[in-house]
C-alpha cells in the first residue's frame, strides 16, 4: 500500500477534546513518525504538530475525526514523498 509523508498541525482551544483527540492519536500511533505539543498559557490555548507517514485515505480519515472535534482545528500538508507499507 502506498504511503506519503505528511506533517498535521492542530489548534485545540477546548480543554475537554483533548481526551478524545490524545484517543485519537493513539489509535493512529502506528502511522505518527513525531509529535511535538505546545502549551500556549498566554492564550489558553495547545498547539499540536505531527509528522506522519500513512495512506493518504487514513491521513483524510484522521484529519476528519480531529476536525470534528469540538474547539479543535486542523490542517494537513501532504508532501510528494511516497513509500509502500
Amino acid at each position: 500500500m502506498e504511503t506519503r509523508v505528511a506533517v498535521m498541525s492542530m489548534i485545540v482551544e477546548a480543554g475537554e477534546s483533548v481526551e478524545k483527540l490524545n484517543g485519537i492519536l493513539h489509535q493512529y500511533g502506528d502511522y505518527i513518525i513525531g509529535r511535538m505539543g505546545l502549551p500556549y498559557r498566554a492564550r489558553n490555548i495547545s498547539i499540536i504538530s505531527i509528522a506522519l507517514d500513512a495512506p493518504q485515505d487514513t491521513i483524510s480519515t484522521m484529519a476528519g475525526k480531529i476536525g470534528n472535534l469540538p474547539g479543535v482545528s486542523v490542517k494537513t500538508a501532504l508532501s510528494g514523498v511516497t513509500g509502500h507499507d
